[in-house]
């Protein structure tokens, strides 16, 4: 790889660093291209995307943005898994080791904030913002669902009574004429 294509590399990750909510760091070592294919597959269906770098390039990417307290842990053969949403990134690395040994989650990053591998494995365990939306719209939606049919109950026994009355109103002047 030349310079030239090198400071793009490191470009592009910065920008991909400055747009990121979640930063996963993993240590790949021993997984076949088809397995890696595989999370590549998944994170993509998650909204999230794992990309192997050159640790040198990447430290270099990530100084300067909120992601610098990473670059400790760019040791080895790491990959990073990263998403804009919070718990896609983590939710798929964590949920991908569990049946493939040879991943190893060493941290990541929420923003800021540096988790180890325990803290990835909690991020993972929240719900996603999918997740989320639909659980919001679910209590929003039955409250509202509930208040329909409560106001439509008086109107609906009102129009009993009425109609009650009504037929009663008419048998009787239906009658009235016989006497």
């Amino acid at each position: 790889m030349d310079r030239v294509a090198k400071e793009q590399l490191v470009a592009s990750l910065h920008e991909t660093f400055t747009e990121t909510a979640v930063v996963v760091v993993t240590q790949y070592s021993g997984l076949s291209v088809g397995e890696m294919t595989d999370l590549r597959a998944q994170m993509r269906e998650a909204g999230a995307n794992v990309k192997v770098t050159k640790n040198r390039l990447t430290k270099r990417a990530l100084s300067g943005t909120r992601y610098a307290g990473l670059d400790e842990m760019f040791v080895g053969p790491t990959a990073m898994a990263y998403s804009s949403d919070p718990v896609a990134a983590a939710k798929v690395t964590v949920g991908f080791a569990k049946t493939h040994p040879k991943l190893i989650v060493i941290g990541g990053s929420l923003g800021e904030k540096v988790l180890d591998a325990e803290g990835v494995k909690a991020l993972a365990a929240l719900p996603s913002l999918d997740e989320l939306r639909a659980k919001l719209v679910g209590l929003v939606a039955t409250p509202a669902t509930r208040l329909a049919v409560v106001l439509q109950a008086p109107a609906g026994q009102i129009a009993r009574v009425l109609s009650a009355y009504a037929e009663q109103g008419q048998g009787e002047a239906g009658e009235q004429p016989a006497a």
